[in-house]
């Protein structure tokens, strides 16, 4: 609301403290305006985008307060304003101006960068003193110089006596002037090479914040108070990551839980209290509902003739407003977490105030351990690689755990990285609870071996009119540790999805589990395999089907 002018109206523009605080412009009417603070005093990142609360403190009787150079990724339509019990809040409005406009938004890095280039100016000019002094120097040495250019004889020379210490002045100005000239070279070189990323960061900011959002808000102050400004702001995020240390004497996983933190909304968070939640706010909020299922007869087709032109070659549409939404959140950096669909969103408070720049900088952040008891096992698939990799067992950790990359030791040992799922790696062991697995590396002591498969096609039936085909594959497992292992070897076996095929399948010896993984045709073999042992399974498939089809397999 327009305030007419008066003569106790008073503005004041306070300085910015670092960017990550907007400037606030206080007025007051019927008081004096005072210095007041804005700052970020909690940000909660989810997947995407943030939530900002912003304080700002309101002297009593002021009448109006406005918060400046704002982050043009502001969500006018998340705004929300709370106050004090004694500060009552009114109307506000937001202004998206040009950040060139908002003098009061320049960046703190001009006064730095000035600060910088004006110790590089001062360098240059002493230097330029000592050029001064050196050729004096060197003109005092030479005497004065002939018309011809020559040196010529000197007019006046100093008494024998004082020749030495002439000398001796001569040459220590000379070397001071020398070795201070050294010293400016190396401190101009060290302030250029600071100046530059200043540059860089300043020229970066500006393309970010070519746009600024300031929110006034009318209010009355009957007493000191604080003022609280909630928003959102595009284009923050996190990613979870995970580090698994595995200690095989102790048959234990240690998981620690890491967070990468990055965003580029345009205005840095300075000593914030940082809340990580897995919720997803930019998802849908509301679920589709199904359609009404209706049936009727199909009307005849119109005669191609009576058909119009447009609706033979219609013209492309025009993009609808939700499609190019989408593609400018393509554009946009993403940081995508995937959560589990059941429950609430988790929320990972940081202990310790944490400042995060807006220049895209990952900040790892430690969220805690999860110590977890393990069954340890050599897992092979001889028929897809001869290799065996060991594999700890495990039930999974309480609470939602999204899937992330995972940074994998044994005993101490960097053997590489995985993607931590337990979601998506569900596993129920005969008799036991839901339990999930984490890979270790491949066991270099326990080899591996497939033999060629077997195969042998021929006629069935009392006509012939059926094709039977035999396959047969073997495995060979060598344990060369000096202790037993938990071996677990698996096998794809052939699944039949049409009734006119027959699939006949035995195995030596019988596997542990027919639907590893709950996965038809994913067949389990289990066995403990003694120190320097070795185990043989085989697999015998038979598959039988009429032979005027057409077999279509996909192994």
């Amino acid at each position: 609301m327009p305030q007419s002018p008066a003569p106790s109206h008073t503005r004041f523009l306070l300085t910015p403290t670092p960017w990550a605080c907007a400037a606030l412009l206080l007025c007051s009417t019927g008081a004096l305006a005072q210095d007041a603070m804005s700052r970020i005093a909690r940000v909660t990142v989810y997947p995407g985008v943030a939530a900002v609360e912003r304080v700002a403190k309101v002297a009593a009787g002021a009448r109006s307060l406005t918060i400046a150079c704002l982050p043009a990724s502001l969500d006018a339509q998340s705004l929300q304003i709370q106050a004090d019990s004694g500060v009552r809040v009114g109307e506000f409005h937001v202004l998206t101006e040009d950040r060139d406009v908002a003098t009061a938004c320049a960046s703190p890095l001009d006064g730095r960068i000035r600060e910088l280039e004006d110790q590089i100016a001062a360098l240059k000019a002493e230097a330029g003193g000592l050029q001064l002094v050196d050729q004096y120097l060197k003109s005092v040495a030479a005497g004065p110089a002939a018309d011809d250019g020559t040196p010529a004889a000197r007019t006046a020379s100093p008494p024998p006596a004082q020749i030495g210490s002439t000398a001796d002045v001569l040459r220590k100005t000379g070397q001071d002037t020398k070795a201070r000239s050294h010293q400016l070279q190396r401190r101009q070189e060290a302030l250029e090479l600071s100046l530059k990323p200043l540059l860089a960061e300043r020229e970066r900011v500006a393309s970010q914040r070519t746009r600024v959002v300031s929110v006034t808000v009318n209010l009355a102050a009957e007493r000191d108070g604080e003022l609280r400004l909630n928003y959102q702001v595009r284009g923050p995020g996190w990613q979870p990551s995970y580090r698994a240390t595995l200690d095989t004497t102790k048959a234990s996983v240690q998981i620690e839980r890491l967070a990468l933190v990055a965003q580029n909304s345009g205005e840095d968070w300075g000593n914030v209290q940082l809340l990580l939640s897995t919720g997803q706010p930019q998802r849908a909020t509301q679920g589709r509902l199904p359609r009404p299922w209706t049936l009727d007869v199909a009307p005849p087709p119109p005669p191609a003739a009576a058909m119009p032109m447009a609706a033979m070659a219609p013209a492309p549409a025009a993009p609808a407003p939700k499609a190019m939404e989408r593609r400018q959140a393509e554009e946009m950096p993403s940081f995508d977490v995937s959560t589990v669909d059941k429950g609430f969103a988790t929320e990972f408070a940081v202990p310790q105030r944490i400042s995060v720049p807006s220049n895209g900088q990952r900040i790892t952040l430690a969220l805690g351990t999860h110590q977890a008891p393990a069954r340890l096992l050599v897992r092979a698939a001889p028929g897809v690689e001869e290799a065996a990799y060991l594999v700890a067992d495990m039930a999974p950790p309480p609470g939602v755990w999204p899937a992330g990359s995972v940074g994998l030791y044994r005993d101490g040992a960097y053997v590489g990285t995985g993607r931590l799922d337990f979601a998506a790696l569900p596993s129920t062991a005969p008799g036991d609870g839901p339990r999930t697995s984490l890979s270790f590396g491949r066991d270099e002591l326990v080899q591996v071996r497939a033999e060629a498969p077997q195969q042998m096609t021929g006629s069935t039936g009392l006509t012939g009119a059926r094709t039977e085909r035999q396959t047969r594959r073997s495995y060979q497992v060598e344990n060369r540790h000096k202790s037993a292992i938990d071996l677990q070897v698996l096998h794809a076996a052939p699944v039949s999805r049409n009734e006119k095929i027959e699939v006949e399948s035995r195995y030596t010896p019988q596997p542990a589990e027919l639907a590893w993984n709950g996965t038809p045709g994913t067949i389990a073999w289990r066995q403990n395999l003694g120190a320097g042992a070795s185990a043989s399974f085989a697999a015998e498939h038979w598959v039988r089907y009429p032979k005027d089809i057409q077999l279509q397999e996909r192994p």
